[in-house]
């Protein structure tokens, strides 16, 4: 998977958090006016975004629209999934890992890997 840039994660971000119909270049500007963005840039982004799978562009509508091809949620399980396999040592990862998370999501994940133990996912 392609890191993304830091402007390519503002974007994305704004994308995660904008309604489902999706954003134009111009509305994502907008909702990146602190940066101080021209339009040209932030088309230049998604294109890029686009090209490596993040974005989807709605081709039907006058302007586009752009949207994210998955949610933030599979975007971070990709990543995690992509760091283990990289790990030489996944469980030794994983236990590690472990060892940080909070109580309350220690107990979370005890009920998710329970309920998968189970089959009832």
């Amino acid at each position: 998977m392609e890191s993304l840039g830091e402007l390519e994660r503002d974007v994305m971000d704004a994308l995660w958090s904008a309604a489902d119909g999706g954003l134009s270049a111009a509305g994502l500007r907008d909702v990146l006016a602190d940066r101080g963005l021209a339009l040209t840039t932030v088309h230049t982004v998604l294109t890029r975004l686009e090209k490596k799978g993040f974005v989807n562009r709605d081709r039907g509508t006058r302007p586009h629209l752009y949207s994210a091809a998955s949610s933030k949620e599979e975007h971070v399980t990709d990543l995690l999934s992509e760091v283990l396999d990289q790990a030489g040592d996944r469980r030794a990862v994983l236990a590690r890992f472990l060892g940080t998370v909070s109580l309350s999501d220690s107990a979370f994940l005890r009920g998710v890997l329970d309920s998968r133990l189970r089959g009832t996912r």
